[in-house]
């Protein structure tokens, strides 16, 4: 079967080393792309150049300068150049992934025909080709200090709950959080549910938009399509980043609520029923 419908992708950029970008880029080499935004938030000059080049040989390839004003924000300035379109998908991607571009393709002929799909996140593993976890289930303060403050011995059956490695990787199912290197939407659930809420800078606006949209549509892990992921989990490694991830999460629990989040509980419970 072919792919019948079409893909607008986005590439969020800081300070990205053009040959990451170029394999980014090269992994998107297939006809139902429609157009491809590389949305600068450091409005580099060696990106710009990168894209001119590349952009002279495939005219799908648009470059667009942006102050830095966070991740979902930068893909918004692509989503809304599009959003009134019937039948497309938005494709938002981060630079340090890669993949088999026909790969895309069949994720695109999975859910295509099912209205009842929003956005879809296919298997992400690591260079050497191990799963990464990406995603989980909705997580409560205790979830985000567990993960980010205490050693990875404590607490590993609530660690391993919380990234479902209690559910099958090798079989779709319904998930309320993709992680935000690689989602798949559909335009039709973007209207309904609302783009990136540009309050969060980086890094809960993943959680908070695959949460609108969960509670609209299905929101299935798809592994028929396997993406590679250079994860730098730059929290991890920055004192600025840490500061950074804290307050967003401070403000994602302020919206959402700290310990009453009612759809929190319904959706979690649902998505561990299918273990």
């Amino acid at each position: 079967m072919a792919c019948k419908s079409f893909i607008i992708a986005s590439i969020v950029c800081y300070h990205t080393a053009d040959r990451e970008l170029e394999q980014a880029i090269a992994s998107l080499a297939t006809d139902f792309v429609r157009r491809i935004y590389i949305v600068d938030n450091s409005k580099s000059e060696a990106t710009r150049n990168l894209c001119q080049r590349l952009g002279s040989q495939n005219p799908k390839i648009e470059y667009i300068p942006n102050e830095n004003t966070g991740y979902g924000a930068a893909h918004n300035l692509a989503i809304r150049r599009h959003l009134d379109e019937n039948e497309g998908f938005h494709l938002a991607m981060n630079p340090d992934v890669r993949f088999n571009p026909d790969d895309l393709s069949r994720l695109i002929e999975a859910i295509e025909s099912d209205p009842t799909i929003g956005m879809v996140q296919p298997r992400i593993v690591n260079p050497d080709g191990s799963l990464q976890y990406t995603v989980r289930l909705l997580p409560t303060p205790f979830d985000l200090v567990l993960r980010r403050f205490l050693p990875r011995l404590m607490f590993p059956k609530r660690r391993a709950r919380y990234e479902l490695r209690c559910i099958d990787h090798d079989r779709e199912f319904n998930v309320p959080y993709h992680q935000g290197s690689f989602m798949v939407l559909r335009y039709e659930a973007l209207r309904r549910a609302g783009l990136f809420d540009e309050r969060f800078f980086m890094y809960p606006e993943d959680i908070d938009l695959t949460r609108r949209v969960h509670a609209l549509y299905r929101t299935p892990y798809v592994p028929s399509m396997t993406v590679v992921h250079d994860h730098r989990a730059a929290s991890y490694r920055s004192v600025r980043m840490l500061r950074i991830h804290v307050v967003n999460m401070v403000r994602y629990f302020n919206k959402w609520g700290w310990f009453n989040d009612p759809d929190r509980r319904r959706f979690n419970r649902e998505t561990l029923r299918q273990q």
